[in-house]
């Protein structure tokens, strides 16, 4: 696999609360219950003295539920128990920020994402794992994980999360509708509205696209996706300035304004399991989320319509740049204030990014480990590979996720037709001007 992560300059941060990552990137997926009987046994070879109970804490989905299970079935042996209690996404972030702010947390194992490393780093909230890489690397072949995702798991030069799987945005269609229509996968906005209209013309489908711009959290990855797609981060990280007075910041929310016509009039409620639903159910027939819950629609269990999809790289907002996109690296790490001992936690996480347990993985996660996705002939990861080199990294700032939560109502306003692009863009210019205050 080629390296899938563009690096970026990296700054001093100030430490920043565990109460930030409840702010972060929306969820890649959640809400299976895949159970541990079903994972991959692969070898644990982690011995504990004396009855040791680790706590792991991971939201449910297709994508991490393999390594969770392989990490539950294959390291419960002995004197060693490894739990993990189903758990959704919203459930996660609330727990890993109580767990976090105690003397001696409730969780000895997290689930964590390129997004919020830097907060949590920063914080010292998270043991950095540079040594016990040096002491078991070997032995658990993490050489093979991708650089670039390790690379997305670390801050000022240190290691805080051994890498699993990445997930990016990738467009469902039903391939069907579009073999009888004459449509292509759309490559750009103005192809997707083109489509969408051509759709609903035909009259099967009163609102064709399906995207989660649920307003309490989708609708800022959206955003953030729509202004990468034209080459826009939040903050300029040269002058240290927001870009929220820039015309890619309008053209951002006034691209997303344009889709509005093709989408359920109750859009601003929907997150990533209601666009799922709404592609089971056959009332759309493109949608645009994230990798990991696309194996769930090709399931036939899920959808009498699983043959019918096929998958293709997200659109750009513009010919020729960036995909509307958002690319999410997922790992584990250890926090800092586990009562359990480092070198047993971290081979627990070492042995659930396994070639064995990453290969189980596939096609709903897109493995971290070179190699396994290569071995992958499922539409979904041939999909991915294509979209993963032109998905827009999220920014490893400390201030990406407050800025997203604060603008969050804005945005959604705007979509609503409650407010003006331009009077938006000004609120959200001062929004993340008084964030970037507190980190000078």
């Amino acid at each position: 696999m080629r390296n899938p992560l563009r690096p970026r300059a990296r700054v001093g941060l100030a430490a920043a609360s565990a109460l930030v990552v409840a702010a972060g990137l929306t969820a890649c997926g959640a809400g299976s219950r895949t159970g541990a009987e079903t994972a991959a046994q692969v070898d644990c070879p982690v011995e504990v003295d004396s009855p040791t109970t680790v706590n792991v804490l991971a939201y449910n989905s297709s994508a991490i539920d393999p390594y969770t299970n392989a990490m539950v079935r294959s390291c419960t042996q002995g004197d060693l128990t490894v739990e993990h209690e189903p758990i959704d996404f919203a459930g996660q972030t609330q727990r890993t920020t109580a767990t976090l702010a105690g003397e001696e947390g409730t969780y000895d194992v997290l689930e964590t994402y390129g997004y919020i490393i830097p907060q949590l780093a920063a914080d010292e909230s998270l043991v950095p794992l540079d040594d016990l890489v040096d002491t078991y690397g070997e032995e658990y072949g993490l050489d093979s994980l991708n650089e670039g995702m390790r690379e997305a798991m670390s801050y000022d030069g240190s290691l805080y999360a051994i890498p699993m799987q990445a997930q990016m945005f990738l467009m469902a269609y039903r391939q069907d509708v579009f073999d009888e229509l004459g449509l292509e996968p759309p490559t750009t906005f103005e192809e997707l509205r083109q489509v969408s209209q051509a759709i609903q013309d035909a009259g099967d489908f009163e609102y064709p696209l399906a995207l989660p711009w649920l307003a309490s959290g989708d609708i800022t990855t959206a955003y953030d996706a729509a202004l990468g797609s034209l080459g826009v981060d939040y903050v300029d990280p040269e002058t240290m300035e927001p870009n929220f007075d820039t015309p890619e910041a309008a053209q951002a929310l006034e691209e997303m304004q344009s889709l509005v016509p093709f989408m359920d009039p109750q859009v601003t409620t929907f997150d990533q399991p209601a666009v799922q639903q709404q592609m089971y159910n056959g009332d759309a027939a493109i949608a645009i989320m994230f990798s990991g819950r696309m194996s769930d629609l090709a399931n036939e269990e899920n959808t009498q319509y699983a043959a019918d999809f096929g998958f293709a790289p997200p659109p750009s907002v513009e010919a020729d740049g960036p995909q509307f996109s958002a690319l999410s690296v997922d790992g584990w790490s250890i926090p800092s204030n586990s009562a359990v001992d480092d070198d047993v936690l971290f081979q627990v996480i070492a042995t659930s990014v396994s070639e064995d347990a990453s290969e189980a993985s596939l096609p709903a996660a897109y493995p971290a480990r070179d190699g396994v996705a290569d071995s992958s002939d499922s539409p979904i990861i041939e999909a991915a590979s294509e979209a993963i080199d032109n998905a827009p990294p999220a920014e490893p700032f400390p201030w990406t996720a407050p800025i997203s939560n604060e603008t969050r109502p804005v945005i959604a306003e705007v979509v609503l037709g409650q407010t003006s692009v331009e009077d938006a863009t000004a609120r959200m210019q001062q929004i993340a001007t008084d964030v970037l205050a507190q980190y000078s």
